[in-house]
Formats: structure tokens, sequence, C-alpha cells
């Protein structure tokens, strides 16, 4: 599914969400590259193994609150973040881009 992704009610990017448990487990696996964000639900902690280039990641909470970002290097392995319920990964970078920071609450919205 793709949706428009908003922090008060400005659009940062096109966001992938992965809802089902397929596209969670591939992820960004096997891309040279990645506009726009990924979304994982259910997910507290990521790797980049086999990754093809380094991502930036946050965790959100169940209302969509930015809990944390980290930028992730190659075949990484991330650390949990127990009050997280999604995973945001993005091409390293983007949040720079779009400013993202930890207390930022996202919206998504579906793109028609």
């Amino acid at each position: 599914m793709t949706t428009w992704m908003l922090r008060e009610d400005e659009v940062l990017a096109v966001a992938e969400v992965a809802d089902t448990f397929a596209l969670r487990s591939r992820g960004l696996l096997g891309k040279k590259g990645y506009e726009g964000a990924f979304l994982l639900p259910r997910t507290r902690a990521v790797h980049t193994l086999g990754m093809q280039f380094p991502i930036d990641v946050a965790f959100l909470d169940k209302d969509h609150v930015v809990l944390d970002t980290v930028t992730m290097a190659r075949w990484r392995f991330g650390r949990p973040r127990w009050r997280g319920r999604f995973v945001l990964e993005a091409e390293a970078g983007a949040f720079e881009r779009w400013r993202l920071r930890p207390g930022d609450v996202l919206e998504f919205r579906p793109s028609e």
C-alpha cells in the first residue's frame, strides 16, 4: 500500500507500507537505492544484512511519534526500541532533508 507521509500537514515523502509478513521480511533488501519511505508495522528492530546502501531508521510508537532515529551502515544489527511499534526506513540522508527528529508526529494518508 502506498501512502503520503506527513508532518503537520506537510508532505515529506511517499511511503510504502509493508502490510504483509513477506513485505516486512524483505524490507529494502535487494534494492540499489530507494526514493521515499518504507514503513514496517509491528516492528521494533531491523538489520541491514545484505543491504546495498546505508539507511536512516526511525522508531515510531503506536501514535506515530518518532521515538529515535539512527543511520545504519550496511551489514549491521539494530537494537530494538521496546516502545516502538513501527519502523520507518529511508535511504541515508533522507531524514536530514526532511528534518525528521524525535518527537515529530507523523501521519500516513492513503494516496489516491
